[in-house]
């Protein structure tokens, strides 16, 4: 088994989040990443939080939950972030999803089978995060955002991933304030074997005007 992309998935995940981020008055990344963990009909969806963080993604990624019958599972380092956190996702009208306390290297090595992962680059133990998820054996997307475009070059995924781990292909998006997403080949395949012509995702900045794809 494999990731296999949902275009029909992908595109209610995008619009409810659409519709979601007119709360937020704001639109981007939310939209972008959950359609994403639509597409890919993610299962197990995690991410990390830390107080003072918007929860526009997380917003995005519960709807987008919602409709793959996935678990949703956000990571916090304290008590406070975890009050701060449930206290806005009710305030945005969301259902918060599961909230775990702790080290990030802990809390990410008690999670089977992650098959989308978003991690915050304004968090220090983002790393720790990559380093210690359980990743599904039919494989994974994983995020890294608020990324600057110029560490962009200085990051290895390889370096922070178990060994063997297979990063079938890796992108930079200047959506907001900067993706950097990495595609996990499933367990024993092939990178180059799909079934199957490649689909794309076309977003549009709502700030810049600019168009981007990303390639399911």
């Amino acid at each position: 088994m494999k990731l296999v992309w949902s275009p029909e998935i992908a595109s209610k995940a995008y619009i409810d989040t659409v519709k979601s981020s007119e709360v937020f008055k704001q639109s981007g990344v939310a939209e972008l990443i959950a359609a994403m963990a639509g597409g890919w009909n993610a299962k197990m969806i995690v991410e990390t939080w830390s107080h003072g963080g918007v929860v526009t993604t997380s917003a995005g990624l519960a709807i987008a939950a919602s409709h793959t019958c996935g678990r949703h599972v956000c990571i916090v380092p304290d008590e406070r972030s975890k009050l701060a956190y449930i206290k806005a996702m009710h305030d945005a009208g969301v259902t918060s999803p599961e909230v775990i306390v702790g080290e990030a290297e802990d809390a990410a090595a008690t999670l089977l089978e992650v098959d989308f992962l978003v991690v915050d680059c304004r968090r220090r133990d983002f790393g720790k995060v990559l380093m210690f998820a359980k990743i599904s054996q039919r494989g994974a997307v994983l995020v890294r955002k608020n990324v600057n475009q110029r560490s962009v070059s200085g990051f290895k995924w390889h370096g922070v991933l178990h060994r063997g781990t297979r990063v079938v292909r890796t992108v930079y998006l200047p959506v907001g304030k900067g993706l950097d997403i990495a595609h996990i080949g499933s367990s024993g395949g092939v990178a180059s074997s799909r079934k199957g012509p490649s689909r794309w995702i076309r977003h549009i900045d709502e700030k810049s005007g600019e168009e981007h794809l990303i390639r399911g």
